[in-house]
């Protein structure tokens, strides 16, 4: 328990101060829009950070690094293919979605701006992609709460549901009470120190006179990123995570929100500096715990993190580092909680109870849809042998193929109609539902690629057969004379 006093005192500074940006942030939310996107008045250095930790969440720093540990540099395909992705989000989907939510009547959420785009007046698009969002964000909630149960667990030594409760009590606080404003700001603080921790651990062990014992005796194979352990199916599944970037609520909110669209460069420029050297960082961090603990494996390999911290720093140091890991699964956390209240409160409350619901109720509703999913999430998150990396790579493969190709097509082709959106959402959905419970070889394949795929297809076909018209084809003619 030596070790606990101090990552104690460390832990209760950083979460005080979360807690301060979380009140400030309640003082300056006025009304719903504040709320859901903060007035889209964030700067381009806090859009950036706040993407990339939003994004990245414990995966980085837990579940990244451990299959590394485990598997060596064949593992960086999946980093590869987010880089990919995400500079592809940025440089192609960012300006165009800023813009257009915009237009579409000041659409603060995807449903909201999916109705809007296709002029749905019927609500049936609107239902559907609030439904699959609250489906998909429950259980990537539920992959941060297990992350942050690890942490408590392994840190200070708690039961496994005890340290479910403190770390979800802790995360849903601060997003209960500031919104948007809380959890951007609170992201670009902890992208901060996401970077700064995943520099500072691999390059503190690869000095360690331990890990030279183990250099002569490490396979050169696991530091290729071609080894004899990947196959097609392997590559293909890595880098196709790059996919789910063009779907994820959470991040394509940022966009939504900067300032103008005019400082999408050089937040994209931000963004992407920081994600590289950040995978990169998770990368070394996995390769430093393989020639640490050759000969003492760890039973679980996503804690490899943890216990490279406790070894290479002090108990103060190792404090602050270690709330690296917190910061990352509360910036994610955060994201998912508030896309949730705001699909709740959008696309449900005000859409089908109270059209004309005041700022201050639905501020509440919101609040308690924070809770309720939360306390959903927990209790998937209950079952100890949850992997982080398992169930983020579902909900991110469900968002992926539901959202992914009706955002591009949205932005993209015109005559892109809300049937053949509706057909894009159900048919990607369903597919990786169903595709992760099949067996055999083919349904090794990740489910986001066959879930994409026939996404878009069911939405270019419906299309087809049931064109867009009138007011739906006017208004992406608008949008197109704003580019």
């Amino acid at each position: 328990m030596a070790i606990a006093t101090p990552i104690a005192v460390t832990f209760v500074a950083y979460l005080l101060a979360m807690m301060a940006i979380g009140f400030w942030a309640y003082r300056a939310t006025d009304s719903i829009d504040d709320y859901i996107l903060g007035g889209r008045q964030m700067g381009p250095a806090v859009t950036a950070l706040s993407v990339g930790a939003s994004d990245m969440s414990g995966w980085l720093l837990l579940g990244l690094p451990g299959a590394v540990y485990l598997g060596g540099m064949g593992e960086a395909w999946i980093g590869i293919g987010l880089v990919l992705g995400a500079w592809i989000n940025w440089l192609f989907v960012a300006k165009r979605l800023r813009i257009y939510t915009e237009l579409a009547d000041n659409a603060l959420t995807l449903p909201d701006f999916f109705q809007k785009r296709f002029n749905d007046t019927s609500g049936i698009l609107k239902l559907v992609s609030a439904l699959t969002t609250l489906l998909f964000f429950t259980f990537y909630t539920s992959s941060g709460m297990v992350g942050g149960a690890i942490l408590f667990e392994k840190v200070f030594g708690l039961d496994y549901q005890i340290a479910l409760v403190a770390g979800s009590i802790i995360i849903v606080a601060y997003t209960f009470v500031g919104g948007f404003f809380a959890v951007s700001w609170t992201d670009f603080f902890q992208g901060c120190l996401m970077l700064l921790a995943l520099l500072i651990v691999p390059m503190s062990i690869f000095t360690h006179p331990e890990s030279h014992k183990s250099l002569d005796t490490l396979d050169p194979a696991v530091l290729s990123l071609f080894s004899d352990k990947l196959t097609l199916i392997g590559l293909c599944s890595a880098v196709a995570w790059g996919l789910g970037y063009f779907g994820q609520p959470h991040i394509l909110s940022r966009f939504m929100a900067i300032r103008s669209s005019d400082e999408i460069k050089i937040s994209r420029r931000i963004a992407m500096s920081w994600m590289t050297i950040s995978l990169l960082g998770a990368l070394a961090t996995g390769i430093a715990g393989m020639l640490y603990f050759a000969d003492t494996p760890l039973d679980n390999p996503e804690t490899v993190f943890i216990h490279l911290t406790q070894i290479a720093f002090n108990p103060w140091i190792g404090g602050i580092l270690i709330a690296a890991i917190l910061s990352a699964i509360m910036s994610t956390i955060d994201s998912q909680l508030l896309v949730c209240s705001s699909v709740v409160t959008e696309d449900f409350y005000r859409r089908w109870l109270r059209k004309d619901a005041s700022n201050a109720e639905l501020m509440l509703v919101g609040r308690i849809a924070v809770l309720v999913v939360a306390i959903i999430a927990g209790i998937i998150a209950l079952d100890p042998q949850n992997s982080v990396l398992g169930l983020v790579s579902y909900a991110w493969a469900g968002f992926g193929a539901a959202f992914g190709p009706v955002v591009l097509l949205s932005l993209f082709w015109g005559s892109y109609s809300r049937y053949g959106a509706i057909a894009s959402i159900v048919v990607g959905a369903a597919t990786v539902v169903l595709w992760k419970l099949g067996t055999g070889e083919i349904f090794k394949l990740y489910e986001i690629v066959p879930g994409f795929l026939f996404s878009c297809i069911a939405g270019i076909v419906v299309s087809k057969i049931f064109p867009a018209q009138g007011n739906t084809l006017k208004r992406y003619a608008l949008f197109k004379t704003l580019l």
